[in-house]
């Protein structure tokens, strides 16, 4: 993993910005500790920090190769899982090879296949290639959009970058934000319209997008696209078949030529992918290091819940003995946790998801002192529908995003003029109609199959990409890659085409995935009620977010004052709303932590309001 920035202008000479380069390479270099390079010619400039990963000797960049009178240049973030079978192929075609890294495979894929080589590439990838030829920068994110790319637009050429802060460091881009910035923050947030990167003239290239910017400008075309097929296959094959390809993207993720882990929550997730690692190190005399989170007094404090039935420490436990390998528990304290709420920002160049954020950075942070690599169990409620607003039938038909039935109360955190200004409903409601037109249907399905493959794509476009946010921008803080074997595309693929009646193998969450995986987790874990990320219930972290608040409002002087009503943020200490603000565990003391990391991202980022 890396970061990846550049510039293209075809009006100005580059070679004299290069200081300019180098503070975009330094505000970046968390995501690349390793090593560092920039390419710079007079109408580009390519910038990349390292974590070395895969050949950490041969395969630094940017990388170069010269081939028919040409140069081709590559700047690369992410990790391809089909390395192997894709550098075969080129070498049947011709090519030579002079590193092990993937880096030398996807720049030779482009040479031969151009824009197309991205739909050869199993894996998770944000890149540019230059053609000095054409003087042509290609860019592209993988399917999923595990890695990122954002970019902006000048009137002297193009502006990419791995995070905004990249982008924010270069003189022409300002931190502003207009009244659909506002919405998004306001009304989205944490999660993010596809395309927007929030302040004003900053984009993010979408998921499963490649893009050509030349003199004529810039031309994006979406390689990739979820496709309904009939669905053939008995259950006993489909059994089959999603055990092989869980077991595949697993395996397949753990090739790496520096200290791999897993984390470990004892869900069913977390405990299937450190289960066939473990497998899989086991053969190799290898032992696994875990590393699962929990915060001081939670046990104490612990409240049985819908979303919440159980306390994991029970099945850390479990699977830790089970595992026989090295479990480490990260034990987060009140204090640090809200600490951490402005380095979480930071990571993640927006608010998020509050304290969610906060104990995913502290986590990676104390797995980076041992391991670069981390394997995560994210995603797979997504895909095998786990959560439940795919399953509670009332949630599952109501009008709207099913994480965020909560426009009417976000509305009110708005002051006068912007609700006056703004339609909320409308403005939530197109995001919710768009996604809906983009979903591929088969004639004739039922109704249940019709409304899965909506929910199907409304979490894989939107709930999915907040958590995929949260997961990069939180491990890289701290230089350490966190990979999702649950985001393989063909798995993705396939579970799409199963019809729900399996995938709720005998009404279970994840039925489908449990039946198939059986053999791996003891009987307790493989068939435990769904509990979701662990968070705190320290009744002090809530006192602290709040008297947090309480002093931003007695100062008066925020920032966010601008558009956030303060007679609002004063209800919001004194009432316990049951209203989520997203998702699950975004409740009263998230949204508290939500509008201090509002406050803290608008005074450092000197946010103007436009």
């Amino acid at each position: 993993m890396c970061s990846i920035a550049g510039e293209v202008s075809f009006h100005y000479d580059l070679k004299q910005r290069v200081q300019v380069y180098r503070e975009m390479q330094e505000v970046l270099a968390h995501r690349g500790p390793d090593a560092s390079g920039i390419y710079l010619k007079q109408d580009v400039s390519l910038i990349h920090n390292r974590l070395a990963v895969i050949d950490p000797e041969k395969g630094k960049q940017p990388m170069q190769v010269f081939y028919e009178n040409c140069r081709y240049v590559i700047c690369y973030n992410g990790e391809i899982y089909n390395t192997k079978e894709v550098r075969e192929e080129l070498i049947q075609s011709g090519f030579d090879f002079y590193t092990t890294s993937d880096t030398e495979v996807i720049l030779k894929a482009f040479i031969h296949y151009g824009g197309a080589c991205v739909e050869k590439l199993n894996g998770i990838f944000a890149f540019a290639v230059w053609n000095e030829n054409k003087k042509e920068l290609f860019l592209a994110r993988d399917r999923i959009g595990v890695k990122p790319l954002f970019y902006a637009l000048t009137h002297k050429g193009i502006v990419f970058s791995s995070e905004i802060k990249g982008l924010l460091a270069h003189p022409e881009i300002e931190p502003v934000i207009d009244e659909t910035g506002i919405a998004e923050l306001m009304l989205i947030g944490p999660g993010r319209t596809q395309g927007y990167g929030i302040f004003k003239d900053i984009y993010e290239l979408p998921p499963a997008t490649s893009a050509v910017f030349d003199e004529h400008g810039l031309r994006t075309k979406k390689y990739w696209l979820l496709q309904a097929k009939e669905h053939t296959e008995t259950l006993a094959q489909t059994l089959e078949h999603t055990r092989f390809l869980v077991e595949d993207a697993i395996c397949r993720q753990l090739v790496s030529d520096v200290p791999l882990a897993t984390f470990l929550s004892g869900g069913l997730d977390s405990s299937l992918i450190s289960s066939v690692a473990n497998r899989e190190y086991r053969k190799e005399g290898k032992v696994l290091t875990t590393y699962s989170v929990d915060y001081k007094d939670n046990e104490r404090y612990f409240k049985k819940s819908r979303f919440q039935p159980n306390s994991d420490n029970m099945y850390i436990d479990i699977m830790a003995a089970y595992l026989q390998g090295d479990n480490r528990k990260i034990i987060i304290d009140t204090d640090a946790l809200s600490e951490a709420l402005y380095d979480a920002m930071c990571a993640r160049d927006l608010p998020g998801m509050a304290d969610v954020d906060a104990s995913m950075l502290l986590l990676c942070k104390a797995a980076k002192e041992k391991s670069t690599v981390v394997l995560s169990g994210e995603c797979a409620d997504e895909v095998f529908g786990g959560y439940p607003w795919y399953r509670d039938k009332t949630i599952r038909e109501r009008y709207g995003f099913p994480w965020a039935q909560s426009t009417d109360y976000r509305f009110e955190f708005l002051n006068d003029d912007y609700r006056k200004s703004m339609d909320a409903h409308a403005y939530v409601n197109e995001k919710y109609e768009n996604t809906l037109k983009s979903v591929s249907h088969l004639a004739g399905e039922n109704e249940t199959e019709y409304r899965m493959r909506e929910m199907m794509k409304l979490n894989l476009d939107w709930f999915m990409q907040t958590l995929l946010d949260r997961k990069d921008r939180m491990s890289m803080y701290s230089g350490l890659e966190v990979r999702v074997p649950f985001c393989d595309y063909r798995l993705v693929e396939y579970l799409y085409n199963v019809p729900w009646e399996m995938k709720d193998y005998k009404g279970y969450e994840k039925g489908l995935l449990r039946k198939a995986m059986e053999g791996y987790l003891p009987e307790q874990v493989l068939w435990r009620k769904k509990s979701p990320y662990p968070k705190t219930h320290n009744p002090n972290y809530l006192e602290t977010v709040s008297r947090r608040l309480q002093a931003i409002l007695e100062d008066g002087s925020s920032p966010m004052f601008a558009f956030v009503d303060k007679a609002a943020l004063r209800r919001l200490l004194h009432a316990d709303n049951p209203t989520p603000w997203y998702g699950q565990l975004m409740t009263t003391p998230q949204t508290i932590a939500y509008f201090l990391q509002l406050d803290a991202w608008m005074r450092r980022y000197k946010v103007r309001i436009e």
